[in-house]
């Protein structure tokens, strides 16, 4: 089964092959700048690389497949919000890590196998500065160190940007020591009471770019195979990565850094780009408040990646009815063939799914597949298909897993709205009302109803006198 990426940097989709002499596939992601809360927005690259990782692993079962995402864990944004606390910048970065990792696994985002942290690789970017120095890409002036855009003939590939007609991007200081315009800080002095590290420039800290830069390498090797993130990185953050490595290393070809780019499109608000800068954000913590981790997910994956994707409240009420669906067709199984297998990622049970998600990671067309599999299944149980039920019930299961989704339980999916004291009520009054009709007596069995009615539960009955019971939506 081929996989097709769309690659940003030849701007169309290619084949994606796997490194002839290596039994590895390496993934690399830019991850969070830990000083807050992460908003959705920040969520997409997550929950679609996450797609991308477990599509990998089920593709190329014999390969090793590595995905990094980093911490940025010095910057600015966390020096200030220490600051404003009055804590040590350790507490804040530690804080807030710990959440967004707890936040992305509410979200069914398995976690990365290496997270590189920018303080715990200083050493590594210093060697990076010292070899584009020596290189002559790179120059030191008034405590700084800068990268020499001049000096690397293929700035700008990635982002289809003439030098001539690029302005400083973002985080980039135009300073009169520069002696471009569009040349960018890889080492600064730092302000007092920030954190800092000695080097051959004098004390000081990282830019933003070489951090990833020295990061996938330390991690990873080079060329990485696949390096992600959102459309907003290309420029400047990911162009200056392949010019940072690229002419540390006296390569001239953008690949010999990472061999295949993807970045996936903007969330947005009212067709407004979602961003803090704006305050149009909603963070994943919130949600999580009033959604299922699931729901966001679905939402997430609704879209294709590169696409843009408009967050409302309509979206994610679309999102839980749809899972409410697939969830009640596994729900209605269970009840009628018992324990539900969970099949294996990467076998014939999940090939449908697989084959849409090998175009360019198409979860649109593979969300579709799942309830063509569904409706399959709930042709199977109205027919009392009992033994067909339960192999589609498995194949279902292992397509949505392929994806991040169905990984709850049914019957726990629809009484989550229910604490253990309301759940011991209900399950008294189901177990109640099955003793009753087995006496046949109806009118108590009728009462227990209205009751359960009353409590927003809806009573399934199921073979041989059983029954369960589900909240409504």
């Amino acid at each position: 089964m081929s996989l097709t990426l769309h690659d940003t940097l030849s701007r169309r989709k290619v084949a994606f092959t796997p490194r002839p002499d290596s039994n590895r596939i390496t993934l690399y992601v830019c991850g969070p700048t830990v000083y807050n809360d992460v908003h959705i927005g920040n969520a997409r690259p997550v929950v679609v690389f996450d797609a991308l990782y477990r599509l990998l692993k089920a593709v190329y079962p014999d390969h090793q497949v590595v995905y990094a995402r980093n911490v940025t864990d010095v910057d600015d944004k966390i020096n200030a919000a220490a600051q404003a606390e009055g804590v040590p910048i350790r507490e804040i970065t530690e804080r807030f890590a710990e959440r967004y990792r707890t936040d992305m696994g509410r979200l069914g985002a398995l976690p990365p196998d290496l997270e590189p942290r920018a303080t715990e690789h200083i050493a590594p970017m210093r060697e990076l500065i010292a070899a584009l120095i020596g290189n002559g890409a790179a120059y030191a002036a008034e405590g700084h160190v800068l990268f020499d855009v001049t000096r690397y003939a293929a700035y700008g590939a990635l982002s289809g940007r003439s030098l001539g007609d690029m302005i400083a991007g973002a985080r980039v200081e135009v300073a009169p020591y520069k002696k471009n315009p569009q040349d960018f800080v890889l080492w600064k002095p730092s302000k007092p009471g920030e954190p800092e590290w000695p080097s051959p420039w004098g004390p000081g800290r990282p830019g933003w770019h070489i951090e990833c830069s020295a990061m996938t390498e330390a991690t990873l090797g080079l060329p990485v195979d696949i390096h992600g993130g959102g459309h907003d990185l290309i420029f400047p953050h990911h162009e200056n990565e392949i010019a940072q490595a690229c002419a540390a290393h006296g390569a001239e070809q953008p690949r010999a850094y990472a061999r295949y780019w993807m970045h996936n499109g903007f969330l947005t608000m009212d067709a407004e780009k979602m961003s803090k800068s704006l305050g149009n954000v909603v963070r994943v913590r919130e949600l999580l408040e009033r959604w299922p981790g699931e729901v966001l997910r679905f939402a997430l994956l609704s879209a294709h990646y590169r696409a843009p994707l408009d967050w409302t409240d309509a979206l994610l009420e679309q999102a839980k009815k749809s899972l409410d669906r697939l969830y009640g067709a596994l729900d209605d199984a269970r009840r009628l063939t018992g324990e539900i297998g969970r099949g294996r990622i990467g076998t014939e049970a999940d090939r449908a799914v697989r084959e849409l998600l090998c175009d360019d990671l198409n979860t649109p067309g593979a969300l579709s597949a799942l309830f063509a599999t569904s409706d399959r299944l709930r042709a199977e149980l109205r027919a009392g298909q009992a033994s067909a039920a339960a192999e589609t019930a498995e194949v279902l299961v292992a397509e949505a897993s392929l994806l991040g989704l169905l990984q709850d339980d049914p019957h726990a999916w629809f009484t989550r709205g229910a604490d253990a004291g309301l759940s011991a009520r209900i399950e008294a009054l189901v177990a109640e009302r099955v003793q009753v009709r087995a006496a046949k007596n109806w009118a108590r069995a009728d009462e227990i109803r209205a009751e359960l009615t009353a409590l927003n539960v809806e009573v399934l009955d199921g073979p041989g006198g059983t029954a369960t019971w589900r909240l409504k939506a």
